[in-house]
Order: structure tokens, then sequence, then C-alpha cells
């Protein structure tokens, strides 16, 4: 099955999953908590790929961000555009490829993508594309894992990846029950790199 089948297809259920959809105050909070000192005071400019329904992207609009998402998938994508409208907000979503958004070099102030790295053919080089839409001073914000599936990158082999290309970057782990819905055993954390 294509990546973009099977993410079309996920997409009727998607916000099912606490964190996928941060519908319950808490999670969503804790996402708010934990993202928003990450971002430039309002309003930054954020790209957020494989944005999946826009959860993110949302919550960043609503705290007065800048936001532009990219997902693989047009049934995300149009799910992510309902939310948006629901709630009044101008974001602006777009089909596409996360390995090679089709945005231009140095047009924003931070890159987020939560869950999309350990899923690309060629990690390494969508990192590349990545960093080169940054303006300076820019930050890339991942949030990523190794899950219980055995699928995924640990903290060091994302950390590895990602200073190749970048000059810092520090992992949190990220093992709050509020954030995810429920207690986690695997290993889930964000990767900042501000330089």
């Amino acid at each position: 099955m294509r990546a973009q089948d099977f993410w079309d297809s996920q997409a009727p259920t998607f916000d099912d999953e606490p964190d996928h959809g941060l519908q319950d105050p808490t999670v969503q909070t804790a996402w708010a908590n934990l993202l928003l000192p990450q971002i430039p005071p309002p309003p930054g400019s954020v790209i957020d790929l494989g944005c999946g329904t826009g959860s993110l992207a949302v919550l960043l609009a609503q705290a007065g961000h800048t936001v532009q998402g990219l997902d693989l998938s047009p049934r995300m994508i149009a799910a992510a555009k309902a939310k948006a409208t629901n709630l009044h907000l101008d974001v602006d979503f777009q089909q596409g490829d996360a390995s090679t958004p089709p945005f231009p070099p140095a047009s924003c102030d931070v890159v987020l993508a939560r869950h999309v790295l350990w899923a690309l053919p060629d990690p390494a080089t969508a990192l590349h594309h990545w960093t080169r839409l940054l303006r300076p001073g820019g930050k890339l914000v991942l949030i990523e894992g190794r899950w219980s599936t055995g699928s995924g990158l640990t903290a060091s082999e994302c950390q590895a990846l990602v200073l190749t290309h970048r000059r810092e970057a520090t992992v949190r782990h990220l093992d709050d029950p509020a954030l995810w819905g429920k207690p986690v055993d695997d290993e889930r954390y964000l990767l900042i790199s501000p330089a």
C-alpha cells in the first residue's frame, strides 16, 4: 500500500488517539505547555510537516502564530482545513511530501514535525531540506520516538542525524501520561535544535 493511501485510510479515525486529536483538555494543555515555549513570541512563523489532521498547527495558530501545514494525505488535509475553519483560524494547509517540502528557503522561524522523520525513506536528506527552510536563528522542533512495536528512531539516532546538519540538538524525554492520554513505556522525546 502506498504511504498516501495508508494515511488516507487513517484520516477518519486519526483524531481518536488522544495525542492526535487533542480533544481532551488535559492532553491539549500538556501539548501547549510543551510546544509554546519552543516557539518565538507570536506571531512566529511555523511550518508543521506531516501535520496530519492539523491539531498541532491549530494549537499554534490559536496562540497567535502564523502556521503552514503540509501532509501527504489529501484526507488528512481536508480534516485539518475543516478543523481550522470550525475554529475560525487562518491556517495554510496543503497536500505535499514532507521529504521535499515546497516552501522557499529561509521562510520560517520554526520547522515542526511530530512522528514524521522515522517514517521517511531518507531521513538525512529530509532533514537537509527541513533545515534550509529556517531563517537565521530558526529552530527545528521534532517529536519522535522508538515505539514498543520496534518502529521509530531512538533519541540517540535522531540526535546524530540532526547533528549532521545543525550545531546543537538537545533531547527531552516525554514520559508524561498527560501528553499521550495514557501511561507510556516506550521511548518518546522532544528534540530541539536552535542552531
